[in-house]
């Protein structure tokens, strides 16, 4: 959530039609939790109306209100068909382009996200408890043919067969018959079975060709077929690291995997590196917490050329909620401000920790980027390290609640966020810095969901690609190219649109950063 972190696809079905906005002088692309295959490597989610501009712009953008029929008003709200269920579990089909898609973007684009919000007559509460839906989008001359299929985890065949829920996912827990029912899940909770294997927050392509769809349980692990889309089966890791959850988000290149391990007996980390061909996975390093009774929440993480970067944030995995039969504010979360906000960096080579610093406090699900600081000796004297920020302010948990979302009545309640931008100096400071990137207005005081050009990742970089806000909203409504130079943001914005996160395709032959 998002996380998957933004809607799937669902209004493709109703709505088969590429728009072009008018936006010739910037660059956006789209990317999310997905993947790119092909002449160039995309990712894919959201089928539903898709704006598609030379420079290469798709994203949602619905009918007038009068055509569209998965929106319903009345006189005081406005229901988007973004936060329904797919209405069927597979289908396929081309859509028709209206403008001209750049005959260089060839390719398949993967995505993956929440498409499924209810089970029988139960509806979920939460964005992040939707069941997984894959989508593909096929470019090809001009043309694109689109198609989504669940993923087959074992929730969610569960789920169909049962009529109710069998898994706890984000915000659900399953309902026990009595006591003893009850005091059985709890112990399949310790064991893990009783986690959601809902692989609906990411899609990678692994360095020797499969491709996994994740999410923050490591049994949520499921490979699929990236032609059909069919699940082909879960993704088995062979070492004995064991441990339940693991960042939804890891660093995927031709030529690694890297990813955290919270451990929640002894609060900590566990920096992993797996190898192109195998399903073994390797400890690089610890790092311990220095605050806290847990681990933070490690959604994702940035890594540099030379470092892994491991984010401590208060935002801490709470055993008690977990047990807990019924949700509270932060699901599976605490809040611990006490505890303080930490950033330690971590030498990919050695498993060194070359710095641990104190931070202000933060929160944060997305990292976008990080990169080693030099003097003019060419020493890397500090790691510059941004996020999508949300100003150390939790509600934006509790705001992506789907009653929140399908309530809108034009008030602005999409909480403040930033992009975040650490220093983390590696002279042995006690201390790194928090600040804004840019003036946090340029992007209407809404950011998350952001990408870059894939090939400066770890690399210094001027450019990214997020989801922003233009207000009133109640969610992410704009597509934003942020330029970190000249720290100003060009914003994308069409009524009723609900955009997903960006993903950068760069042109054949290109030697700009922005060039795609």
């Amino acid at each position: 959530m998002a996380f998957t972190f933004s809607p799937s696809i669902r209004n493709s079905i109703s709505w088969p039609t590429m728009l072009v906005p008018d936006m010739p002088d910037i660059n956006i692309s789209l990317r999310n939790k997905g993947i790119y295959k092909g002449k160039r490597n995309i990712n894919l989610r959201d089928l539903t109306k898709a704006n598609v501009a030379s420079p290469s712009l798709p994203l949602i953008a619905p009918p007038t209100p009068e055509e569209r029929p998965g929106i319903t008003h009345d006189c005081h709200h406005h229901h988007h068909v973004a936060w329904t269920s797919i209405p069927q579990e597979r289908w396929e089909g081309e859509l028709q382009v209206q403008g001209q898609i750049p005959l260089w973007l060839e390719g398949t684009y993967l995505r993956n996200g929440p498409g499924m919000w209810h089970i029988g007559d139960y509806n979920f509460r939460h964005l992040f408890d939707g069941y997984a839906t894959l989508v593909r989008l096929g470019f090809r001359n001009g043309r694109l043919v689109a198609g989504h299929r669940q993923i087959e985890s074992e929730a969610y065949r569960a789920a169909k067969k049962n009529k109710k829920i069998c898994y706890r996912e984000f915000s659900e827990v399953p309902k026990a018959a009595n006591f003893l029912a009850y005091v059985g899940e709890l112990a399949s909770l310790f064991s893990g079975a009783s986690l959601t294997d809902n692989a609906n927050t990411g899609v990678v392509k692994l360095g020797d060709g499969r491709v996994v769809c994740l999410t923050e349980t490591q049994k949520g692990s499921i490979v699929i077929d990236p032609e059909t889309l069919e699940t082909v089966g879960k993704f088995e890791y062979s070492d004995s690291l064991g441990g339940l959850i693991h960042s939804a988000h890891p660093i995927v290149t031709d030529e690694e995997f890297l990813t955290l391990l919270p451990d929640l007996v002894r609060a900590g980390y566990l920096v992993v590196r797996m190898e192109p061909g195998t399903n073994e996975r390797r400890v690089i390093g610890r790092v311990n917490c220095r605050g806290g009774p847990a681990p933070g929440w490690v959604h994702s993480f940035p890594v540099t050329q030379h470092y892994v970067v491991v984010p401590e944030m208060p935002l801490r995995y709470c055993a008690q909620n977990l047990l807990k039969a019924e949700p509270t504010p932060l699901y599976k979360f605490e809040w611990h401000p006490e505890s303080r906000a930490f950033m330690h960096v971590m030498c990919k080579t050695s498993g060194k920790i070359v710095a641990s610093v104190e931070v202000p406090l933060f929160v944060t699900f997305h990292f976008i980027n990080a990169y080693e600081e030099q003097d003019e000796d060419g020493r890397v004297t500090a790691i510059i390290a941004d996020c999508c920020e949300h100003n150390s302010d939790t509600t934006i948990l509790d705001r992506l609640r789907l009653q929140n979302l399908r309530s809108f009545n034009g008030e602005d309640v999409l909480p403040d966020a930033r992009v975040g931008r650490f220093r983390i100096p590696l002279d042995g400071s006690p201390y790194g810095t928090l600040d804004a990137a840019l003036e946090p207005n340029e992007h209407g005081r809404g950011m998350d969901m952001c990408s870059i050009n894939p090939n400066y990742l770890g690399k210094k970089y001027r450019y990214a690609y997020a989801c922003g806000a233009q207000r009133p909203c109640n969610f992410p409504n704009t597509l934003t190219k942020l330029d970190f130079e000249l720290k100003k943001a060009k914003n994308w914005h069409e009524e009723g649109a609900v955009p997903s996160e960006p993903f950068f395709v760069a042109r054949p032959g290109a030697t700009e950063e922005d060039d795609g």
